[in-house]
């Protein structure tokens, strides 16, 4: 399968949108954000240096703080203000970014394992579930070998697709016709072994889903079979517990994982939920309280949040 991941693009970027947007040179909060760009451009460099030098260790926080000039425990605090994780945290990031480019240019598990800088291959396949979705045979192929069902029906917002893995839901989309639900998941998954049409197979989920859809449940509790990083997954934890016709900010949503500033992290987060409902991304919105963007569309957070506010002012009624 394949990961959802915030830091499969460059994370730094999340710097420099602000810095431009919302920084001026010479402010308290540019040199915040200069701090923490200086510290995420040491450790990729350092990174970088293992291709000539060999491991040349961790980076310490002291050794971070020396680099940018910084309290080494400021910065820490600034680095998760901003980016979500820990220096720490950025750094295995990057160096699963280095495998994951490694397997996909064919070298091999054993030179891509090294040559991201991980000490054994022991290291890897502990990680691999959570960093790659997969083992790293598999990833290297591009996710072959995953055998993935599907089902379809009608739905009080239209037709909704549900594929799951063995292990539990990996995907959930919404639209007009069966046809580009499909194509979608042949995208999102494109070297499975099999994706195939098994209405029996996801009979239950198809039903929890549905029954959440026309208002019967609350709730929907399902077996997920899905990869988030660590920040992702606090996101959408966070999601999951905003009650039944309520709406939180990307903001409100970012202080309450203790990161006010990740407001456009959490944003990403949820434009990168593949499991549309269960995981309830739709009672996210922009600050001034816009629907902002849907992977599924705006008409459908809508439909949704009208939905949910009406059935919630039905029982207080």
């Amino acid at each position: 399968m394949r990961e959802f991941s915030m830091v499969a693009r460059r994370p730094v970027e999340v710097l420099e949108s602000d810095a431009s947007s919302s920084a001026r040179p010479g402010t308290a909060r540019s040199h915040r954000l200069d701090a923490v760009q200086r510290a995420c451009r040491y450790i990729e460099r350092k990174m970088a240096a293992e291709d000539d030098a060999g491991d040349p260790g961790p980076v310490t926080l002291a050794e971070l703080g020396r680099a940018c000039a910084v309290s080494p425990w400021h910065l820490q605090r600034l680095f998760k203000q901003a980016m979500g994780v820990t220096p720490r945290q950025y750094a295995d990031a990057c160096r699963v970014n280095r495998l994951k480019s490694g397997l996909q240019q064919g070298d091999g598990v054993a030179a891509a394992t090294y040559g991201a800088g991980f000490g054994s291959a022991s290291r890897v396949y502990e990680r691999a579930p959570q960093a790659l979705g997969m083992t790293p045979a598999s990833y290297a192929k591009g996710g072959e070998g995953a055998d993935i069902a599907y089902a379809t029906a009608p739905s009080p917002l239209g037709r909704v697709l549900v594929a799951a893995t063995p292990k539990g839901v990996c995907f959930v989309s919404i639209g007009k016709a069966d046809a580009p639900l499909i194509e979608a998941l042949n995208e999102e998954f494109p070297a499975a072994r099999r994706i195939r049409k098994d209405n029996p197979a996801l009979s239950t989920a198809l039903a929890a889903i549905l029954a959440h859809l026309e208002g019967r449940a609350p709730h929907i509790d399902l077996p997920l079979d899905i990869q988030a990083t660590a920040f992702q997954q606090r996101v959408w934890e966070e999601l999951r517990r905003i009650p039944l016709g309520e709406t939180l900010t990307y903001g409100e949503i970012a202080g309450r994982l203790g990161q006010p500033t990740a407001a456009r992290a959490v944003g990403r987060a949820c434009a990168t939920n593949p499991v549309a409902v269960v995981i309830p991304c739709h009672r996210a919105c922009g600050a001034d309280g816009s629907l902002t963007g849907y992977r599924w569309g705006k008409g459908v957070k809508q439909e949704l949040l009208t939905r949910e506010a009406a059935k919630v002012d039905i029982h207080r009624k």
